[in-house]
């Protein structure tokens, strides 16, 4: 890629938030519309998680594939591709006759969406070289979501409210058409001097590992959790994983460099991505579903009331990407975990339904810690690489977080009771504490020395011909370098 002035690096910026923000604006618009969709679909709980899980699982599928494809036949390319296939998708569920075909188009969305956040990501990064400069991008990056979250509520409700749900697909198609007009004016095109091969096997297998998971733990309540039906999609998620991870290892350029994760940082992120994720889709769904069908509010006071949240993801996500710069991502992740282990335990033991003071207290305190974490996990995620694996890295940490996130309404709507939600909020306080422990443990010094080494394996493999590191280990000095 050349090197680009600050204004028009700023602009590439700006053209990538774009995309992350109609991405974010349909999960949080979605569930401000679930209700009425429900009502209006004549369909379950389990049916409404599907028009959210249907999204995520096949975005997380082929996020990695979209990464490494961007990396081969250019970044700006697929990303004009994604905005395309997006506005198309969105458009079909607008016009959704019934449930199976919302969830079918809504999987045309996640094939667009797929080619978008990962491959953004992947031209940030190359755009933004300087370590403090790229903080900061992805803290504004971040701040992108929580105007969403602040955005998407109050848009959804008065859509909802004043024309129709299938409304709240339409804004997608102009916000994608200007920044279509606008990527093909001012993104360089850029690509990775020696891109990865596509991979079948792994991608068939991500697809089954994930797929199987999610129906198992959607289905469950209804079937059973010891039917034979459960347990072999069960069994077939844990056969899917082994696969993986036997197969993977064994290939030259897998779709999962399993290499990555001898990073401590890496993986934590990968892991804290997953339970900030979770936790997030399981707040919005309970939280919709309890304002509106408990409280009996409408869809647009739905969204009014969770402003403190979103109003606090949008004020501490570009603070966060200012403390990873200045000071590494170990703050603001121990901040973040604290802050929602604090909202979750507020719900499950104090009750904080039943007083809006403590209810509004509890969304800030959420709004505050996953305004946190977003910043640490992208940059952890994306610093510690070399540039040219900047797509696949990237992608992984995004794929880390739709897992989360489909994982979140899965198993929160598994034990779900709207009238009763405490084991929904203890599940949420359980992921926060894990992402302030893992933010303990995968940002020290001994963490940090875990991704010198792996930075150094992964410059040695990719000034190999084939690819591979050298027999005798890799050697030489690292040239990446990761702040934890």
């Amino acid at each position: 890629m050349p090197q680009l002035s600050h204004r028009r690096r700023l602009l590439v910026l700006a053209i990538c938030c774009m995309s992350l923000l109609i991405v974010s604006l349909d999960n949080t618009v979605l569930n401000v519309a679930l209700p009425s969709m429900q009502k209006d679909l004549d369909t379950t709980l389990s049916g409404m998680q599907w028009t959210i899980d249907a999204y995520t699982l096949v975005l997380a599928s082929l996020l990695m594939l979209a990464g490494s494809t961007a990396d081969r036949l250019g970044r700006r390319r697929v990303f004009q591709a994604g905005l395309v296939v997006f506005a198309l998708g969105s458009l079909l569920c607008s016009l959704a006759p019934n449930l199976e075909c919302l969830v079918a188009f809504r999987m045309v969305q996640a094939v667009g969406g797929s080619m978008l956040n990962p491959v953004a990501m992947s031209i940030i990064t190359n755009t933004f070289t300087d370590p403090k400069e790229r903080a900061r991008a992805i803290g504004v990056w971040g701040g992108v979501v929580g105007i969403s979250m602040a955005a998407g509520p109050i848009v959804g409700g008065l859509l909802v409210q004043s024309v129709d749900w299938r409304a709240i697909f339409w804004i997608n198609v102009p916000i994608g058409a200007l920044a279509l007009f606008l990527t093909v004016r001012y993104v360089p095109e850029s690509r990775a001097p020696h891109p990865r091969r596509v991979d079948p096997v792994g991608q068939l297998l991500v697809i089954a590992l994930l797929g199987t998971l999610t129906y198992a733990i959607i289905e469950a309540p209804s079937a059973g959790w010891t039917s034979p039906l459960i347990l072999g999609f069960a069994a077939t998620a844990v056969a899917a994983l082994a696969g993986l991870l036997w197969y993977e290892r064994r290939r030259a350029e897998p779709l999962i460099d399993l290499r990555f994760f001898r990073s401590a940082p890496f993986s934590g992120a990968t892991v804290v991505a997953v339970c900030a994720f979770a936790a997030l889709g399981g707040f919005l769904f309970v939280n919709t579903l309890y304002l509106q069908d408990v409280r009996g509010l409408s869809a647009l006071d739905a969204g009014l009331y969770m402003l403190p949240m979103a109003g606090m993801t949008l004020v501490f996500a570009p603070l966060s990407g200012r403390l990873v710069g200045a000071v590494g991502a170990r703050l603001p992740l121990l901040l973040a975990g604290l802050a929602m282990v604090a909202s979750g335990v507020l719900f499950a033991a104090f009750e904080a339904e039943a007083s809006t003071p403590l209810l509004f207290t509890g969304y800030v305190l959420f709004g505050i810690g996953f305004g946190l974490v977003n910043a640490p996990i992208t940059n952890t995620a994306v610093s510690g690489m070399p540039r040219t694996q900047a797509g696949v890295a990237a992608a992984i940490a995004s794929t880390s977080r739709q897992v989360g996130q489909s994982l979140g309404v899965a198993v929160i709507g598994a034990v779900l009771f709207v009238e009763a939600s405490r084991p929904a909020w203890w599940i949420i306080a359980g992921c926060g504490a894990a992402v302030l422990l893992l933010g303990a443990l995968t940002t020290g010094h001994w963490a940090r020395e875990t991704a010198r080494r792996t930075a150094e394996r992964l410059e040695s493999a990719q000034d190999e011909p084939d690819g591979q590191a050298p027999p005798g280990g890799p050697g030489g000095q690292p040239k990446a370098r990761i702040r934890a």
